[in-house]
Formats: C-alpha cells, structure tokens, sequence
C-alpha cells in the first residue's frame, strides 16, 4: 500500500456540529513501562511529548457516548473555559489527521485522530496547548 500514516482532514469534516471537552485533562498510563506501584506517563512516538487524554463529546445528534482524545504536550495542556453556567466547553482542533485501525478487541474498524492543536472554536491564532503545538487522538469502535 502506497499511502501509511495518518491522512490529513479538516476540522468541519470530522466535527461538523463541533466538538465539546467533558472534564479536565489527565495523563495516558504507558501499560508496557508501568507497574502497579510504579505509574509512568506514555509518550507519542512521534514526537516524544508526554500523552494526555480529554473526554470529548461529538455534537452531532447521531453521536452516542463520549470519545476520549489524546493530547501531546511537554506539559498538562490547558484547555480552553467553558461559557458561564455551561459544563463542556466547545473546542476546535486544529491540523487534524485520520489514522485508521482494525479494533483487535471487535474485529470492527476504528479510526484515531491527531490534531497539531486545540483551542476555543472559531477563534483565529495561536492555538492552546501550553504554548507548544499538541496532539489529539479520537478513539471510535
């Protein structure tokens, strides 16, 4: 196959009704680095940075449940606020690339997503990852 590795999509293609963050941040265990006692923090391969993961809702009416997206960062990235009296907080991420996969668990078709960066949606600029660029990955089964 002549094509391997991610293939780069648009933010309105993937989110057409946008996307929201449900929660905060936390690190990605690395499962093959760490133990029981001993917690160790994954990293992308790609680029090193320390892995991170959000809870993102998809707001499209279709959409069930919620996807959990990875973010890279050298530190805990801060996301945007959510609007008064509001719980999620609606995000864009920008630089987004598709990485299908075949769920081992499943047998189904899944995809990841990475993106370079989040930030509020339809704010134009710097992006907000802690200064740095960063990374997202949706997990669909």
């Amino acid at each position: 196959m002549a094509v391997q590795g991610p293939f780069k999509v648009a933010f309105g293609d993937v989110f057409p009704y946008g996307a929201y963050i449900k929660g905060g941040v936390e690190p990605v265990r690395d499962f093959d680095r760490s133990t029981r006692e001993n917690f160790v923090q994954a990293r992308d391969k790609d680029s090193g940075e320390l892995v991170w993961a959000v809870e993102v809702l998809d707001a499209d009416p279709e959409q069930k449940g919620t996807f959990k997206v990875k973010l890279m960062a050298p530190v805990q990235p801060i996301i945007p606020e959510a609007p008064a009296g509001f719980p999620f907080v609606p995000v864009e991420f920008d630089g987004l690339a598709v990485t299908p996969y075949v769920n081992s668990g499943t047998g189904r078709l899944a995809y990841s997503l990475k993106a370079a960066a989040v930030r509020p949606p339809n704010s134009r600029g710097a992006a907000r990852t802690s200064g740095k660029d960063g990374a997202a990955a949706k997990d669909a089964a």
